[in-house]
C-alpha cells in the first residue's frame, strides 16, 4: 500500500488507499491536520513540502495549478486535498505557517 511519511510528526507513517485523496488518508488515520477550506482547493492550508517521492503523486489538479501561476503554491509543495498517491511512498514536512499549537512535532 502507498505510504505518506510525515518527517516532522517524528516519521509518522500513513497508509493511503488508491481511492482517497492523500488528506482523506491523513484525517481517517486520526491526525488532526489544517484545511481551512474544507478540502475543496480553494486555499493552501492543507500544504506538504515534499522532500521526496513527488513522482508518485497524481498530476498537479487545476487548484494547484492556479496557485503554481500565482506564486503561492512552490514546485515542491503539493495540496494534500487535492492529490492521491496510486504507488509508492512520498515523504514531507508540515509547513511552519499550518503547524496547529496543540500537536507536538518534531525537528
Amino acid at each position: 500500500m502507498p505510504i505518506l511519511r510525515i518527517q516532522n510528526l517524528f516519521g509518522k507513517a500513513i497508509n493511503v488507499a488508491s481511492d482517497q485523496t492523500v488528506l482523506q488518508a491523513i484525517l481517517e488515520s486520526g491526525l488532526d491536520w489544517m484545511h481551512a477550506c474544507g478540502a475543496k482547493g480553494r486555499c493552501t492550508t492543507c500544504r506538504l513540502i515534499v522532500t521526496s517521492g513527488n513522482e508518485y503523486l497524481t498530476a498537479l489538479s487545476a487548484a494547484e495549478q492556479k496557485f503554481r501561476n500565482q506564486d503561492r503554491l512552490k514546485d515542491n509543495e503539493r495540496l494534500l486535498c487535492q492529490c492521491m498517491l496510486p504507488h509508492g511512498e512520498v515523504s514531507g514536512y508540515i509547513p511552519e505557517q499550518t503547524k496547529f499549537p496543540h500537536i507536538n512535532y518534531s525537528e
